[in-house]
């Protein structure tokens, strides 16, 4: 298997033809998994925000008060989340519209201009969906594609990459009802593979290097219809929330 990075030198802006430039950047074959940072989807999709534009709230203030955090960024990260999970020492921790559990409700000011912030795309099935449909009608490949973004873990130090948004690959490889090597049915046994994926990925991508994008060449999958739903543990049945 290769992990391929494809360094974007231009400033990703928005309606730019994203497929377009990693195409241009890098041969893709079929069978690729083309791994894109969420910072260019939110870029290309307009999610950026004049933080000066922000109105907070009288709870924006006061949160802001007690976590001594930008009241901008606050009322940003209540807009973009279901709910609160935890607030302790100088954390918040949500649940995001779209249903994951991060920190900020993945609202970053980094690689972007001083005084604005990237949100998370709305629909990153969709984003990825779009950039899987657009790579096959320019190049006729059949490619699967996943958008990923950097979370903290609760229970491990440091921050890994992770799948958001999925297009053409199953996020779960689930192994329930084959046999180990000593013949034993597996029950539980569900590898998070789009996770997997995002952290060999990260590797290349790093924070400060320009490349945004990373393939995934010589992995076997299965394209099929998928979202990043699948990948999110219900509330029902989440021991720690």
């Amino acid at each position: 298997m290769q992990v391929i990075p494809i360094p974007i030198d231009k400033e990703i802006e928005l309606n730019d033809n994203l497929s377009d430039l990693i195409c241009k950047s890098f041969e893709i074959y079929d069978g690729d998994i083309v791994v894109i940072a969420q910072k260019i989807i939110s870029k290309q999709e307009g999610r950026i925000v004049n933080l000066s534009s922000i109105t907070p709230s009288l709870l924006a203030k006061g949160i802001s008060l007690a976590y001594d955090k930008d009241p901008s960024i606050v009322e940003l990260i209540l807009s973009e989340s279901k709910k609160i999970v935890r607030m302790e020492k100088g954390k918040i921790i949500v649940e995001t519209k779209s249903g994951f559990i991060c920190a900020n409700a993945g609202i970053d000011e980094s690689n972007v201009k001083n005084g604005f912030a990237t949100l998370l795309p709305i629909n990153s099935d969709h984003s990825a969906d779009n950039i899987c449909k657009q790579i096959w009608k320019s190049r006729k490949k059949e490619i699967a594609v996943i958008i990923s973004d950097t979370f903290g873990r609760p229970f491990r130090m440091g921050q890994t990459n992770c799948a958001i948004g999925i297009s053409g690959l199953n996020p779960i490889l689930d192994y329930e009802g084959t046999c180990d090597t000593f013949g034993n049915i597996l029950r539980v046994t569900a590898i998070a593979i789009a996770d997997e994926i995002c952290g060999a990925a990260e590797l290349l991508m790093k924070k400060t290097t320009k490349c945004p994008v990373v393939i995934i060449r010589g992995y076997e999958f299965k394209k099929e219809t998928s979202s990043i739903k699948q990948i999110i543990r219900p509330e029902q049945d989440d021991l720690f929330r």
